[in-house]
């Protein structure tokens, strides 16, 4: 009798156990600096695709029988350590995208192992136009590349800085260098005078030498292409010797973490960035205040709009094509049309890159970054 009771028990698990709908997870990964000097920019990269992502499960199972996850991954801005976490990402079936990496040098690292995985990565930030350049059919990014911003910033600096003699300092990375080079190409062939252009180490903390040198050469203008840390530095250093050359950067200085630290020096920095002012835009009002009541305000860095852009580009795909596999979720990307995004309509070009080109300045103004306008 007791061994009928048992037999009809396990019957009835059974019964329960294959009647009970299992929820399968599609995973996400997220992959930039989230420890060390730039990981504002990796983590405020991963709080917007958390904001996408929940949105996205809010609603429901993002197609029938499964639920969003996200796998991030700290990069620390070393394309080696890049290399190593694509590589985790790739070995994992359940991850079908990556929204990163924030560095291009992260990114022209990691593109390689994307493809051959066939693992859609969109970048937010990563502007190097060479990335694209190489035909990987996995590579998109929602930000305008260098060989747009380099050139605008190269036209706002000759026609609006007036500037005549010009510096250039590169922090010798993809990024870096490449917007560097693209700049002094632009303000050549717009008739300034190039004094110079040297490169500097990212990490190195006394850079007086180049300054007293560039100082003894009376620019009206020093251009640096390179990140924040360096950034802030540089123009401390330059102040301390009475440089007076108006400074201008591209978009890795576009952080606040260079107000806190370049202190009372930044004021009057420029900069330029990959579009116009997020805050002023209508399509990103929702954005905004979600952001700034789950992490503060002041946490939100440069490139978050256009990470929870990537992000929903992604979501988007994979609602489209009704299943979890990386071929099918990459073809949906590619065949994204007229997205209305937080930073305006997105769309691909055949290399993966945003169409959108609006390239914007700003300037430290007590101790904020003040809109100017267009580039050009």
């Amino acid at each position: 009798m007791k061994q009928k009771i048992l037999v009809v028990m396990c019957c009835i698990l059974t019964v329960i156990s294959f009647g009970a709908k299992k929820t399968g997870v599609i995973k996400i990964g997220c992959v930039g600096p989230i420890t060390g000097d730039q990981a504002s920019l990796g983590l405020d990269q991963f709080r917007a695709l958390q904001i996408a992502v929940d949105e996205a499960n809010a609603k429901g199972e993002i197609i029938p029988g499964y639920r969003l996850e996200i796998v991030s991954l700290d990069d620390q801005h070393n394309p080696t350590q890049a290399v190593a976490m694509a590589k985790r990402l790739a070995s994992d079936p359940a991850v079908v995208a990556v929204v990163g990496h924030v560095n291009s040098s992260c990114s022209l690292a990691a593109a390689a192992i994307y493809q051959n995985a066939r693992l859609t990565q969109i970048s937010p930030s990563s502007s190097n136009p060479e990335i694209s350049r190489k035909g990987y059919d996995t590579f998109f990014r929602t930000c305008a590349t260098d060989d747009i911003q380099a050139p605008q910033a190269a036209y706002f600096a000759f026609t609006q800085l007036k500037a005549q003699k010009v510096f250039i300092i590169d922090d010798k990375t993809t990024y870096g260098k490449g917007i560097a080079d693209e700049f002094e190409k632009e303000i050549r062939r717009l008739g300034a005078s190039v004094l110079g252009h040297e490169g500097i180490m990212q990490a190195d903390k006394d850079f007086t030498p180049l300054l007293t040198k560039i100082k003894a050469l009376e620019p009206d203008l020093i251009f640096f292409g390179g990140m924040y840390p360096e950034g802030a530095l540089l123009v401390r250093q330059s102040k301390a010797l009475g440089l007076s050359a108006t400074w201008l950067g591209g978009d890795g200085i576009y952080v606040s973490s260079f107000i806190d630290l370049a202190k009372e020096d930044a004021e009057g920095v420029y900069c330029t960035f990959i579009g116009a002012d997020v805050s002023t835009m209508a399509s990103a009002k929702n954005y905004l205040e979600t952001y700034a009541g789950r992490f503060g305000k002041q946490h939100m860095g440069p490139y978050s709009a256009y990470a929870y852009d990537a992000a929903n580009i992604i979501i988007d795909a994979i609602r489209r094509a009704g299943k979890s596999g990386r071929q099918a979720i990459l073809a949906h990307v590619r065949l994204t049309k007229n997205f209305p995004g937080v930073v305006g309509v997105t769309n691909f070009d055949q290399k993966g890159d945003s169409t959108i080109e609006l390239i914007g300045v700003f300037r430290v103004k007590n101790q904020a970054f003040d809109y100017v306008g267009p580039a050009k």
